[in-house]
């Protein structure tokens, strides 16, 4: 990792494919890919890295109001393609997506194969928002949320962070901080603290 680049801050290498075994073999080292679809692959470890601790996510009245009053309905693992069309979907992202149709194709692939999950947030029986990603022993690493109504994507959230999934969640790998992120908890460690967790939670 202490190759990593300075500028851009955090890039590792080009090149590769995204098999489930290469894309598993890099979340275990703190790499992930992220790349634009006229761009080769690029792989990633920056320093410093985002996490969240699921017990330091800061849960708002509003954000908790919005939880219990609005209708919302939780699920996990019902519409994963479509949280990924929908995290990719230029019309929520006008500034551009990195969610290639080689990436759908490969994290689809990782979900058949159980490492990928997905919490989606449903309202009238309609995908309002949610998020993706990978959960390799107790760390999930998130790849993209989006909400189409406010709270939305909040609310997948929290319900990560309320521990769905079979194994709990220990650790949010979130990549790089933005002012969002950081509103809702997150914090930057050290690239070497955050390959420390990752020995420690991962199996």
């Amino acid at each position: 990792m202490e190759h990593a680049l300075l500028d851009p801050p955090g890039l590792l290498a080009a090149g590769g494919d995204l098999r489930p075994e290469r894309l598993l073999a890099a979340y275990r080292r703190g790499i992930f890919p992220w790349y634009s679809h006229d761009q080769p692959i690029l792989w990633w470890s920056p320093d410093p890295r985002a996490v969240l601790f699921p017990e330091e996510l800061r849960v708002s009245r509003s954000l908790r109001r919005s939880a219990r009053n609005r209708g919302f309905v939780t699920r996990i693992n019902s519409d994963f393609a479509g949280v990924m069309a929908a995290c990719g979907d230029p019309l929520l992202r006008p500034e551009g997506t990195w969610i290639t149709r080689e990436m759908r194709q490969a994290y689809l692939q990782l979900h058949r194969l159980g490492h990928a999950h997905s919490v989606e947030i449903w309202l009238d029986e309609q995908l309002v928002g949610g998020l993706y990603g990978v959960q390799l022993g107790s760390v999930f690493f998130g790849e993209s949320m989006f909400s189409r109504v406010s709270d939305a994507s909040k609310v997948a959230l929290l319900g990560l962070c309320q521990q769905p999934f079979a194994r709990p969640v220990r650790l949010i790998d979130c990549q790089m901080t933005t002012d969002h992120l950081l509103s809702l908890g997150v914090r930057s460690i050290e690239r070497r603290e955050f390959q420390a967790l990752l020995h420690q939670y991962l199996d």
